[in-house]
């Protein structure tokens, strides 16, 4: 019988299996940290979700920018209850009239500003909110994806009462001004609880330009579109478009 005989690998063979498996090793690897660099991020937002549904902002990244530039940093956190009923109902029917009915994107005014060509326009209170707590001012499709990721994870976990308390008391009033309570007590010299239909119509009239616009001496087009604001807040308590996040 004949004695069969044992074939060694060649040191090419064997060289090219080490590198094969150490090529392998080092896609595991990547593949893994890849995952871990993808979910890190993704934990940390939840969690802060999360945590602001009931831990009140300590700060925002448009705070920090404008403190930077005007050197003063005007914020008075306050609670929903001791604003101005007429104060919420004020911004929602200047930002999203609609801010009841949706669940994060107003499509149809969406499809409006497409259509228009609008440059601002679309956007609702709770995009906002998410632009304003957890992302950055500015135009780029990084962070209007990340605020498309993030508005409805807001939406599921916050109540809608918490999203528009969050909302004014972060918004952007005046230069180095954040919130109603300061923008009332800067404009009017009042806390935000004493604000009256018109006061709060015409601190909501200048949020699309805070910086140029003024609460206190008016110009004729934010006289207007306070005029405006004030018929809208009336209707959405009338028809009950308010109820979501009024007691």
């Amino acid at each position: 019988m004949a004695r069969r005989t044992r074939t060694s690998k060649s040191p090419r063979t064997t060289r090219r299996n080490r590198l094969g498996g150490a090529l392998s090793g080092l896609l595991r690897w990547l593949r893994r940290w890849a995952l871990r660099l993808i979910l890190a991020p993704l934990a940390l937002v939840i969690a802060l979700v999360l945590l602001f549904a009931v831990v009140n902002p300590p700060i925002t990244h448009t705070m920090w920018v404008e403190y930077g530039k005007y050197g003063k940093l005007d914020r008075h956190w306050t609670p929903i209850e001791q604003v101005a009923p007429v104060m919420a109902r004020a911004v929602v029917a200047a930002e999203d009239a609609g801010f009841c009915e949706h669940w994060g994107f107003d499509l149809a005014a969406i499809r409006i500003a497409i259509a228009e060509g609008a440059t601002r326009g679309g956007s609702t209170i709770t995009q906002q909110v998410v632009k304003n707590v957890f992302l950055w001012q500015g135009r780029s499709w990084t962070r209007k994806a990340l605020e498309t990721a993030i508005t409805p994870l807001v939406e599921a976990i916050w109540s809608k009462r918490r999203i528009v308390e969050v909302y004014l008391n972060v918004a952007e009033t005046g230069a180095g001004v954040f919130g109603v309570e300061a923008a009332a007590q800067t404009y009017f010299g009042i806390p935000a609880k004493d604000l009256d239909a018109r006061q709060a119509a015409l601190i909501a009239a200048i949020l699309p330009a805070p910086r140029s616009r003024s609460a206190a001496d008016p110009s004729d087009r934010v006289r207007r579109r306070a005029a405006a604001i004030m018929d809208g807040a009336a209707t959405i308590r009338a028809d009950g478009r308010a109820a979501c996040f009024e007691d």
